[in-house]
Formats: C-alpha cells, sequence, structure tokens
C-alpha cells in the first residue's frame, strides 16, 4: 500500500509541477505581452505628441520644448526620444551622455540598457512626413520597475505553487487511504488467514472488490473441501486396508510358511513397514478433528480433549497434566499441532511410570513445548538414534519408532528446534522452541 500511495504521489508532484510551469510561464508571458501593447500605446501616444511639438521656425523646423513633458527634460528620468532627420537626429536631455540607438525599422523593440543603473528599455519607433520631409522618432521607456514587478509575482508564484502543492499532496494522501483503506482492510484480513484468526474473508467490500474477495472465499472453501476429503478418504484407505493387512499378518506366522523361513521373514517384515505407515496415518486421522484447515490452535480448547483421548489409549492409571499462559493460541495449523503434540505425549505415555506434564509457554520471539515423563530417560549418548524413523530403544514397547522423528521434521519445517533434555520428574524432557511467524 505505501509504495502505490509513493507512486501515486510521485505522479501527482511530477503531473502538478509540470503542468504548474508550463501554466504560470504562459500566464506570465501572456500578462506581459499584454502590458507591452498597453505601454505601445503610451509610447506611440508620446510620439505623436512630439511630433506635433515639431514647428516650422526662422532656421527651419524646430522643436518647441514648451509642448515636452518635463520628464524629457529630467537626466535618466526613463523617458527618453529621439528624433532622426535626413542628415542629423535630436535627442532628449534625460539621455543627459547616453545615446538611444537608432532601430533598424519601425516597430517596437525591448530589452535594451542604457545608463549606468543599466535600465532596460522598451523602444518604439515611429516614421512620419512632415515639412516635406522624412522624420523618424524613437521614444523610450524605463521597463525595469516592470521586470521587478514580474520577478516579484514570480517568486510570490512560485511560493503559492508549493504550497498549493503541499495542500493537494496532503489532500491527495488522505483521499489515497481513503480509497485504498478496503484494500487494506482485505490485507489484514489476509494475514489474519495466515495466522489462522478467520476462515474467510468479509464480503462487505466496494464493488471493485467483491470479484477479488469472492474469488479468494472460493478457492478457500474449496481447499477446505480438498483437504476434508482428503483426510477421510486417508481414514477411510487405512480402515479399510487394517483388516486385511491382519489377515496377511497371520498368514505370513502360519505354520505352513515354516518351510520357507526366509520366504516368510521377508513378508513380515514389509507388511511391519506398512502397518507402521498405516498406524502413523490413523493415528493422525484419529487426533485431528473437524476444525477448518489453518485455524489457530486454541490451547486451553484443545488440550483437554486430546489429554482425554491418551489417557483412553494408554491407561487411566497416567497423570497428565498441562500448564499453558491464559488465552494463548498458536498461529500454525491445528492438525498438525495435534500430530506434534499427539506424538509428544504419546511418546511419553509408553514411557512413563505415573506422571507426564506439558508446559507451553510464549516468549518475546518465540513458543517453548516441553513434555516430561517420570520414565528411566534416555542416556546422552544414545539420544540422536531416537530421532531415525524407525528406531526403537526398547522393542517391548509398542510402537515403531516414528514419534520424535515426526516432532523433528514438523518443527524444523516451522523454523524451529528440538532438544532432549533430563527432567526433574527423572525420565525425559523434550524442549521445543517455535519461533512466532510475522505476518
Amino acid at each position: 500500500m505505501r509504495s502505490i500511495q509513493r507512486r501515486l504521489s510521485l505522479g501527482l508532484i511530477s503531473v502538478m509541477v509540470i503542468v504548474g510551469l508550463v501554466l504560470a510561464q504562459t500566464s506570465l508571458w501572456l500578462f506581459e505581452a499584454g502590458l507591452q501593447r498597453y505601454l505601445e500605446a503610451g509610447l506611440r501616444n508620446d510620439s505623436e505628441n512630439l511630433l506635433v511639438a515639431l514647428v516650422r521656425g526662422p532656421n527651419g523646423v524646430q522643436l518647441d520644448e514648451h509642448r515636452l513633458s518635463p520628464a524629457y527634460q529630467r537626466p535618466f528620468s526613463g523617458h527618453y526620444f529621439r528624433i532622426d532627420f535626413t542628415d542629423t537626429h535630436w535627442r532628449s536631455r534625460s539621455l543627459w551622455d547616453q545615446e538611444l540607438p537608432r532601430l533598424p525599422e519601425a516597430g517596437l523593440k525591448g530589452n535594451l540598457q542604457l545608463g549606468p543603473e543599466g535600465q532596460q528599455l522598451l523602444v518604439l519607433r515611429s516614421d512620419y512626413k512632415r515639412f516635406g520631409q522624412l522624420i523618424s522618432i524613437s521614444v523610450a521607456q524605463d521597463y525595469t520597475p516592470v521586470r521587478e514587478s514580474f520577478r516579484l509575482m514570480r517568486q510570490i508564484g512560485l511560493v503559492l505553487g508549493l504550497a498549493a502543492l503541499l495542500l493537494v499532496l496532503i489532500l491527495q494522501r488522505v483521499t489515497v487511504r481513503r480509497a485504498l483503506r478496503p484494500l487494506e482492510t482485505v490485507r489484514e484480513q489476509i494475514a489474519q488467514l495466515q495466522q489462522g484468526q478467520r476462515s474467510q474473508l468479509d464480503t462487505q467490500v466496494p464493488l471493485e472488490l467483491e470479484p477479488l474477495v469472492a474469488q479468494i472465499n472460493h478457492l478457500l472453501a474449496h481447499t477446505e473441501d480438498s483437504l476434508k476429503r482428503s483426510r477421510n478418504a486417508l481414514g477411510n484407505l487405512g480402515h479399510a486396508l487394517k483388516t486385511p493387512l491382519a489377515v496377511l499378518l497371520s498368514v505370513a506366522s502360519n505354520e505352513q510358511l515354516k518351510a520357507h523361513p526366509e520366504l516368510a521373514k521377508l513378508l513380515r517384515e514389509q507388511l511391519d513397514h506398512v502397518q507402521q505407515r498405516l498406524n502413523r496415518e490413523l493415528n493422525r486421522a484419529r487426533l485431528a478433528g473437524e476444525t477448518l484447515p489453518g485455524a489457530l490452535f486454541d490451547c486451553e480448547k484443545e488440550l483437554p480433549g486430546l489429554l482425554a483421548t491418551l489417557s483412553v489409549i494408554h491407561g487411566e492409571h497416567l497423570d497428565l497434566s498441562y500448564h499453558v499462559t491464559p488465552g494463548l493460541q498458536l498461529p500454525w495449523d491445528r492438525e498438525d499441532l495435534l500430530e506434534l503434540l499427539g506424538n509428544l505425549l504419546d511418546n511419553a505415555c509408553k514411557w512413563a511410570d505415573a506422571e507426564i506434564r506439558l508446559n507451553i509457554s510464549d516468549t518475546a520471539h518465540s513458543y517453548v513445548l516441553v513434555v516430561e515423563d517420570d520414565g528411566p530417560g534416555i542416556p546422552h549418548i544414545q539420544r540422536d538414534q531416537v530421532f531415525s524413523r524407525g528406531t526403537r530403544l526398547d522393542e517391548q514397547i509398542d510402537g515403531h519408532g516414528l514419534g520424535l522423528g515426526i516432532v523433528r521434521d514438523i518443527a524444523e519445517v516451522w523454523g524451529g528446534g528440538l532438544q532432549l533434555q533430563e527432567s526433574e520428574l527423572g525420565g525425559l524432557k523434550v524442549w521445543v522452541e517455535l519461533p512466532k511467524r510475522q505476518a
């Protein structure tokens, strides 16, 4: 979401800066062109007044100074003129010791500099015919104050433009955030799906998001249905094969196969492998419930039933107790956690004399699961052997040696680890640490 907002903000800034610069430059150019036309009208009026001030005198054509504006008498006043005849020219006293250049042709000309202060002049040349001769009159006006006003306007416009851009960005950010809020809500709900806190997305969304939410919910429902059918099929297959497998084991021990001891041994070994795999999947199907896939594992809700099931399987003489942080929920699939805890507790029940303890707690960065029993324990040098699938340290104990290997595999998949330690009860202590998952 932040990247979308960033891209929208950068795009909006680019468009507004480009459009703003074009509009500002165009507006200033149009304003300056209009002002020049206005000043041109004033300069043309001054040129005609100078033409009227030309009179015939005793020595020929003369300039009546009484008809001139006082600005033409004051040095560098900002108003100047030049009158060109065939072989001579006159200039205003305001020019002082400067010379106003004669334009090569009639019309308006800007950006001419004059005087020690570097005045920028706007000059208009007009050609007339009076008293039988051609007369060229050039009048000029200092354009510097107008340019300064333009510079000030440009600075004010820049400040106002930046303020407007900042305001638009704030409004755009607020608008985009409101517009993307439904997407952020959907993202949070997908994160909750990952954490197992919900099974579907809310359908109360804007019209544009309804197809997306509908497709995701359809996919979730399809996945849930597929998982349920797979688990049911696995359970049905296991139960269907259990009886034929028992018959085959009985046949393998039949007196008729004593004449073929190698064949009988091979048959029993292969049937034992099949039975190990079958019992493992049946145990998982028996411990797994009907909770939706991906649901959180609620310790206070799930553990009593799990312990009760194990108590029925292994006998009520065992004291199975647990302690968990109040309200603790583990963010993993319920069936996988039931398999992990089921294998840990099932292994403890097989070896314990009378007492089994389960403790589940959470730290800043992980969850810790500890199972202890008061059985004989495992010597330190033999602890690595029990993680091998099918390895059993005591053949008299019922089982197939798969439990702790399965637990370690699940813990490693989740990025955690498993350790075997000595318990305060005198038996084995299995310590499992699972890192907290980030949404």
